[in-house]
């Protein structure tokens, strides 16, 4: 062990030693496929919990898989011998992914996860012992310096993130290197920064064990490793957003006060992209008492830059104290401890008058235009993944719409988007219905209220006629003045092109 308390890791300079124990792991089946199939749903799911008995009991056997399972993923010491026609044992021992214990048996030095890539890629992820979530304990350790594995919120990112093709690609803040992953797919050329210097040390390992191009991995915080004159086409970053009294855990507490970190993140990104580029992040963001959380997310956003920021989930100032201290297993120990730092947290947010603290997505994107759309809602509701081409196109409708008034728009062509249904709320017998609701079941699957017209008018926007004439024909219908119907009707176009009931057709 270092003088941390986190094991050496294996060397990152061994490509050819990775690529053979690559080689051995998917012959064995050992990706998410073949781990799904060996556990069932049941044991599989159990993991995500970071509960491993059923995965123990489920790879009692000696089948190679077995054997991979219970040592990378259950970090359970297993016999020499027993490897011997599984992995190469020796090499794998002399680059340090694997180390002896007791007489005969050996142990990972790592943790290892199948992981699948969104266009059915094998990948590994490579994270410190116990810590990979869904591995052995899940994230059972908080040692200072400490790499995570794949969580809920690294998983959501990449799944937001546009995958159109790019020249560069920034992960700030890697971690364990999935998000640099993703991007080596389709970037040319990607920069991966962290503090902390284990955390490059293992995107270098999840890069090689995954079989993918080295990055350019730079140390240092927040932009700083990145030079004066570079500018990237994504920028992508899952920072530590918590919003902690102090910067007890590198992986997760920002070290600024309040939420200054992913401000000073979001404020600084528009200078480092490239014209058109996107920056992506998951942020947390305070409730301040006496502000407007929208107002206060708009000041964020950097001069030149389209920005839609989604809050996902709020919590009050309690509800995130406790969720962080149990994430640390806080509640585990001294009970006085625990309550110094339940009052630590909560003194902090009285002294900032923060009531209660947001979570979300926040998408930057590069425009030339002189007059930058900002939207900022909240959107709890589920969302289908991956949401990358659904992010793309809603800057796309912000083109259309900034480069149309309502004279263009009218001469403009629409069709309603696949998978759009129709609603009607009312009383049960009522001749008219009190409110009619278009609903997506793509994408953001979003739902909004429109009157009569705006019904007729998205349910015959097939691309084939004019937005104008099908007002004028709905006017004649409903024996209303097509000119104050043309007057009217514009607004309520825009918000359905916005949200993305209706496409533009070229």
């Amino acid at each position: 062990m270092t003088d941390s308390g986190l094991a050496p890791l294996p060397a990152p300079d061994r490509p050819d030693s990775a690529a053979r124990l690559r080689d051995a792991l998917l012959a064995a089946a050992f990706t998410a496929d073949g781990l799904l199939d060996l556990l069932g749903p049941a044991a599989y799911a159990a993991l995500a919990r970071s509960e491993t008995v059923p995965a123990l009991r489920a790879t009692r056997g000696d089948t190679p898989l077995e054997t991979l399972v219970r040592l990378f993923l259950l970090q359970q010491p297993v016999p020499h011998a027993r490897l011997a026609g599984v992995l190469p044992v020796e090499e794998a021992l002399e680059a340090g992914w694997l180390t002896r214990v007791g007489g005969d048996e050996v142990a990972a030095t790592v943790d290892v996860r199948p992981y699948g890539g969104p266009g059915g890629e094998d990948w590994f992820i490579v994270s410190d012992l116990g810590c990979a979530v869904g591995g052995a304990g899940g994230i059972g350790r908080h040692d200072e310096g400490v790499v995570l594995g794949v969580g809920g919120a690294s998983t959501t990112l990449a799944g937001i993130t546009v995958r159109t093709p790019v020249t560069s690609a920034l992960d700030l803040g890697t971690g364990s290197g999935i998000q640099a992953l993703h991007a080596a797919q389709h970037a040319t050329r990607v920069t991966a920064t962290d503090l902390n210097p284990r955390a490059l040390h293992i995107t270098a390992l999840t890069l090689a064990l995954s079989g993918a191009p080295a990055a350019d991995l730079r140390e240092g915080s927040l932009f700083e490793p990145v030079r004066g004159d570079e500018r990237f086409d994504l920028i992508v970053s899952n920072p530590p957003f918590v919003i902690s009294p102090r910067a007890r855990l590198t992986y997760r507490d920002g070290g600024m006060g309040g939420d200054d970190l992913c401000r000073s993140l979001v404020q600084e990104a528009g200078e480092r992209l490239t014209e058109g580029g996107f920056a992506q992040f998951l942020a947390n963001w305070q409730h301040v008492a006496g502000e407007d959380w929208q107002d206060r997310l708009r000041s964020w956003v950097p001069r030149g830059c389209d920005a839609w920021i989604v809050q996902r989930e709020v919590q009050d100032v309690t509800q995130y104290a406790e969720l962080w201290l149990r994430d640390a297993g806080d509640h585990r120990g001294d009970p006085a401890e625990y309550q110094a730092r339940y009052d630590a947290w909560l003194d902090e947010f009285e002294a900032r008058k923060v009531r209660a603290v947001g979570f979300g997505w926040i998408t930057l994107r590069r425009t030339g235009s002189d007059d930058p759309v900002v939207t900022v809602e909240e959107w709890p509701h589920p969302v289908e993944q991956p949401l990358g081409e659904t992010v793309r196109a809603h800057f796309d409708r912000l083109d259309y719409l900034r480069a149309h008034d309502d004279a263009a728009l009218l001469d403009s062509r629409f069709r309603l988007t696949d998978e759009v249904v129709q609603e009607q709320v009312g009383l049960p017998g009522a001749e008219d219905p009190e409110h009619v609701v278009l609903r997506q079941h793509r994408g953001m699957r979003r739902a909004t209220k429109v009157d009569t017209v705006g019904a007729g008018f998205a349910g015959v926007c097939d691309g084939t006629l004019s937005a104008g004439r099908i007002l004028d024909a709905i006017a004649q219908l409903v024996g209303e003045d097509p000119v104050l119907l043309r007057d009217r009707t514009p607004a309520q176009i825009r918000l359905l092109v916005e949200q993305g009931f209706l496409e533009p057709v070229r």
